[in-house]
């Protein structure tokens, strides 16, 4: 008797017209905002992916300890924090020019590479740092508040598809940084950097020109600071601040030292390099929108608790993961979660925040947290010195851990099904 496979193309084609209808009910210019803000953010994490895979060229040539490297990923996060609040408030005070702060942070990016590519030694390298770090504060809770606004019932997943775009970024750029590097000297991919940036930014800023003029004026600087103090005030806030914090130290820690361990201890040329730093974030490109989706249907708790207990184990077991097949796999796995989880989490701040301080939130949740996050890179370079690069990666993992408990006694939204 013969089988005759069942056809499966009209639940395909009705899948396929919900999506369709989906994105036109979301209209055209939200549309296009999505587009052109995931698109700067692919340009972002460009110029993020080249300070960790750069790290350890720029490390040998300005003849730099495990301390001194650890030092400049402690300045790119001193950068990124201390503007990450006033950039928030700048993108809620000038609401309606929020196109121009998007712009000048890719700009500023690449002003940063052009000092590094100077190679004037460890103060410049620091100060270019500190650069990469402004750059960063400027984009993300812009970025973020416009997305949590303009798509209020569906913030998860607006936030995870402009994470998807970063992660793309994240997975090709370090193949092609890495490259580049085996190729030519590393000052002078450096220094170009300032033409994709300048670039970039004009793009960006024609794309989302005059997009926010007409929106709706925001309420008093009085008013917006009357609201962050209750935020302050409020123990939910305060506790996913901490663990926002704790998840960024265990990051700081890996995005620091897995590449120096990748050359260093397993003599890794900058290609394969470039091949490891994308299998840490290719993964993302499938799991953020479905993660995004599963915390917006089903509640936050339900994908951040389990997801940092898995990453927690992960970032442990970089420490003892044999090469080349299990930490490989390490590596991969630990994609799944790298932004993702990040992700989730401005969603969360963005639930239990009021609408006129959706970008003044996202930069507080950074400085209640930046006293411990700051120091988090040196400290870990110090044990890397002691007991080998190892014990880094345990640290990671003991801050993920901790990040997880801080979020399980909490009243979170609790999805739409």
């Amino acid at each position: 008797m013969s089988m005759i496979a069942p056809d499966h193309s009209p639940l395909v084609r009705s899948r396929t017209q919900r999506l369709v209808d989906a994105a036109r009910d979301l209209g055209q210019e939200r549309l296009r905002l999505l587009a052109v803000v995931t698109g700067g953010h692919i340009v972002i994490h460009w110029f993020q992916q080249l300070f960790p895979v750069a790290l350890p060229f720029i490390k040998a040539g300005l003849g730099l300890s495990a301390v001194q490297a650890g030092a400049l990923g402690a300045a790119r996060q001193f950068g990124q924090g201390t503007l990450n609040l006033p950039a928030g408030i700048l993108g809620d005070a000038l609401h309606r020019y929020r196109d121009m702060i998007l712009a000048s942070s890719l700009v500023m990016m690449g002003l940063a590479y052009l000092l590094f590519g100077s190679r004037g030694g460890f103060g410049v390298a620091f100060a270019a740092s500190v650069l990469i770090g402004f750059g960063t504060a400027l984009w993300h809770p812009t970025a973020a508040a416009t997305l949590t606004s303009k798509f209020p019932e569906r913030r998860g997943t607006a936030i995870s598809v402009h994470g998807t775009g970063a992660t793309v970024s994240d997975s090709l750029s370090p193949l092609a940084q890495g490259v580049l590097l085996a190729a030519l000297p590393w000052e002078g991919i450096l220094w170009w950097q300032i033409v994709p940036g300048i670039l970039f930014g004009f793009l960006v800023l024609r794309g989302l020109l005059g997009m926010f003029r007409q929106d709706e004026v925001p309420r008093s600087r009085i008013g917006r600071f009357g609201e962050m103090m209750a935020l302050l005030k409020d123990g939910t806030f305060v506790a996913i601040s901490a663990s926002r914090g704790l998840l960024t130290m265990g990051r700081v820690v890996v995005m620091t030292f897995l590449p120096i361990y990748l050359v260093e201890e397993l003599g890794l040329s900058a290609s394969l390099l470039g091949v490891y730093w994308m299998l840490l974030h290719i993964v993302g490109i499938f799991s953020q929108t479905p993660l995004g989706y599963l915390s917006d249907r089903y509640g936050r708790k339900f994908v951040l608790v389990p997801s940092m207990l898995v990453l927690g184990v992960l970032y442990m077991l970089l420490a003892v993961a044999p090469p080349v097949l299990a930490l490989t796999l390490v590596i991969i796995a630990i994609g799944t979660f790298f932004y993702t989880l990040m992700n989730v989490i401005t969603a969360v701040i963005a639930d239990v925040s009021g609408a006129n301080v959706q970008a003044s939130s996202q930069g507080l949740t950074t400085v209640v947290a930046q006293v411990a996050v700051l120091p988090t890179p040196i400290i870990a370079g110090y044990l890397a010195d002691l007991y080998g690069l190892g014990s880094a990666f345990v640290l990671a993992g003991v801050f993920v851990f901790v990040a997880a408990a801080c979020l399980m006694p909490l009243k979170l939204y609790a999805g739409d099904r």
